[in-house]
């Protein structure tokens, strides 16, 4: 029993194979990337993690309101929300978020920016005012703006990578059961009927995983392969 499966293991071409596999990995990745034209699709996982944050700094309130923020909480969303289904760099919408924020900081808002941060409210406050009149701030509120900006952009990090990393952890998940469909269909199309389901089942949930890494890891058995033919000679 050992010998037919060291035969079927030596009859087979291990590169193509995991090549194979790593393109059915990519092309169930591309499927879960096509839904995000209906509404943002996968791309929606994470955003959650993002607008918790700036709900923080940012009150859902009327911008109307005479102590309402310079933006509205909605507006400030949808704007992030597109720079996020749109893929722009984690970099460039974390520094698009922090400013809409800091234009969101007026003596009205102060003490809410004040509590999220955990910085002085009446110091801030006094920043907020003399930010909006343009005076020279002293060395006090410097500080304390400082501490203020190296937070929030700690908070907003927070948020970002763990939107990013939920939202790479569902697109994985949901490509793998992709990725077995296809690759059953694949074995049926090719024999007619479902006698190779099993091993297609089994290269489905290979293909997720080796997606990313198949051209590397077929690289590597080549290498070794070389290596072997050479203790050979």
């Amino acid at each position: 029993m050992l010998d037919v499966a060291a035969n079927a293991i030596t009859g087979l071409d291990l590169t193509k194979v995991v090549l194979a596999i790593g393109s059915l990995g990519t092309a169930a990745y591309g499927v879960v990337d096509v839904s995000k034209g209906l509404g943002g699709g996968i791309s929606n996982r994470g955003f959650g993690d993002i607008r918790k944050v700036i709900s923080k700094f940012i009150p859902d309130r009327s911008p109307s309101q005479a102590d309402g923020p310079a933006l509205a909480l909605p507006s400030v969303l949808l704007t992030l929300r597109a720079n996020w289904l749109n893929g722009m760099s984690m970099a460039n919408q974390k520094s698009v978020a922090k400013a809409l924020i800091k234009l969101n900081l007026t003596e009205a808002s102060a003490n809410g920016m004040a509590a999220a941060t955990g910085v002085d409210p009446d110091v801030l406050e006094g920043v907020a005012g003399k930010l909006a009149t343009a005076d020279p701030l002293t060395q006090k509120e410097t500080d304390v703006y400082g501490r203020f900006d190296l937070l929030l952009s700690a908070l907003l990090d927070q948020g970002y990578q763990r939107a990013d990393q939920r939202y790479r952890n569902s697109a994985k998940l949901v490509a793998v059961p992709i990725a077995v469909v296809l690759a059953i269909l694949g074995a049926r199309a090719m024999d007619g009927n479902f006698s190779n389901a099993f091993r297609a089942f089994v290269c489905g949930i290979l293909a997720t995983p080796l997606a990313p890494v198949a051209k590397d890891l077929s690289s590597a058995i080549q290498a070794g392969a070389k290596l072997a033919q050479s203790w050979k000679k």
